[in-house]
This record gives structure tokens, C-alpha cells and sequence, in this order.
């Protein structure tokens, strides 16, 4: 199984090198690179495993969250005094988070089709991310903040068909994903957009009372940590 979903993987590998090598041509711009580099990863087999095995992974954790976030959402929880909270009046500002978050995401994926190192390091992250977060809100029961306005996102609502999710506090998921594009991105000024980008979203998430402060400042400090834990098992066993 793992075997013919390798080898259609590669064909469709191929398919895109064709198609992108006639678009390079026509444009009279070097048509090497994103071959070379797919070719290399691809005849790694640490890198391959890892290019296969992460995104499986991650579709089970995907499919699981809805029940877990049912799960989350039913319990009690604390509700926390917080003090940058109470001097920011809620507005919903739902389109312009999820308009930074989007664009976010297609800069990465634009830029991981030509480096498909970004996927694994992007996915793999994503996985230990996604780990601690079940951790820490099985263990930090917490309630929504006073003024919480829900976020309208409809990809997220067409996911998460039980209701909107209010619960899953501790720490912040679109922080998190945000800091994460940031570090995973190459270029300087990829790099620098991402950071304004995740910077924005974090104080809008405040803005829309959606988590708490603690929330929002805990995830880049996770996130980071398991970026380094990746980084080091990737290169440690390529």
C-alpha cells in the first residue's frame, strides 16, 4: 500500500516538474532548480519517508480533532482575570484575521513547492505542535473570555460542524500556525511579512477576545521549541 502510494506520489511529481520546466522555458528562466531539488529529496529515503509519513500523520490528527475539540468544549473551565483584556473593547475583526491567515498559508505553499524541505520541517513541527496542545488543554480547563466574539471563518465552520469551538485556549492554534509559517520560511523578506503577519494576528485575536493574553504569548515560545526538536531529528537522522 505504502509502496503504490510512493510510486504515485513520484508520477505526480513528474507531472508537475513537465509543467513547471514548460512554464520556466517560456519565460527563458532556468528550469533546474525545482527539479533538482525534488529529484534530491526524493532519492534520500529518510527524506522521502519523512515527506510521506508526516502528512499522513497529520490527516489522523486532523480527522481526530473534532472529536477531541467536542470533547473540549463540554467541560467547565476557569475564567481569567486578565488584565490587557479588560482595556480592550471586543470587535469582530474575523475576516481580517483570517484574510492575514490565508494569505500566510499560500506564501508557504507557493514557496514549499519550490523548496519541498519547507513541508517537512512545516509538517513534521505541526505534528509535535499539535501534541503539546492536546497536552495542555486536556490538563488547562479554561473558559472563553468575558466579550468573546466567535470567529467567522467558513473553511473552519464547514470542518467543525458541532458549533464553534470556544474552549481550545491554551495555547492560541492561530498564533501558533502563524509563528510557525515565520520560521519556516527562507527568504528575508518572507520572513519579515510573516512576522508582521503573525504579530497582527496575535494582537487581533486580543482584539476579538478570543483568547487570553497568556494564551497568545505562550505559543510562540512552544512553537519555537518544537521547531529546534524538529530541526534536530530531521538532521539527525537524513
Amino acid at each position: 500500500m505504502l509502496f503504490l502510494f510512493a510510486q504515485r506520489l513520484q508520477n505526480l511529481l513528474s507531472m508537475i516538474t513537465f509543467v513547471n520546466t514548460n512554464l520556466l522555458s517560456a519565460g527563458n528562466m532556468p528550469s533546474t532548480s525545482l527539479r533538482d531539488s525534488w529529484t534530491q529529496l526524493w532519492n534520500s529515503r529518510y527524506r522521502r519517508y519523512q515527506l510521506i509519513i508526516g502528512p499522513l500523520t497529520m490527516f489522523g490528527i486532523i480527522y481526530i480533532l473534532p472529536f477531541f475539540f467536542a470533547l473540549i468544549q463540554k467541560r467547565k473551565g476557569a475564567v481569567l482575570n486578565d488584565w490587557l483584556l479588560a482595556r480592550i473593547p471586543p470587535h469582530d475583526v474575523s475576516i481580517l484575521i483570517f484574510a492575514l491567515i490565508w494569505g500566510m498559508v499560500l506564501l508557504i505553499v507557493i514557496r514549499a513547492i519550490n523548496n519541498p524541505c519547507i513541508i517537512i520541517n512545516f509538517v513534521w513541527t505541526l505534528i509535535f505542535v499539535y501534541i503539546v496542545r492536546f497536552i495542555t488543554l486536556s490538563t488547562v480547563a479554561l473558559d472563553p473570555p468575558l466579550g468573546l466574539v466567535p470567529l467567522a471563518d467558513p473553511l473552519s465552520s464547514a470542518f467543525f460542524r458541532s458549533g464553534a469551538i470556544t474552549k481550545d485556549l491554551f495555547f492560541s492554534g492561530h498564533t501558533s500556525d502563524m509563528v510557525l509559517i515565520y520560521l519556516c520560511l527562507e527568504r528575508r523578506t518572507d520572513k519579515i511579512i510573516a512576522l508582521i503577519a503573525a504579530f497582527a494576528v496575535a494582537f487581533l485575536l486580543l482584539v476579538q477576545h478570543i483568547h487570553y493574553t497568556i494564551d497568545v504569548l505562550a505559543a510562540p515560545v512552544v512553537v519555537y521549541g518544537c521547531y529546534r526538536l524538529t530541526r534536530y531529528l530531521l538532521d539527525k537522522y537524513k
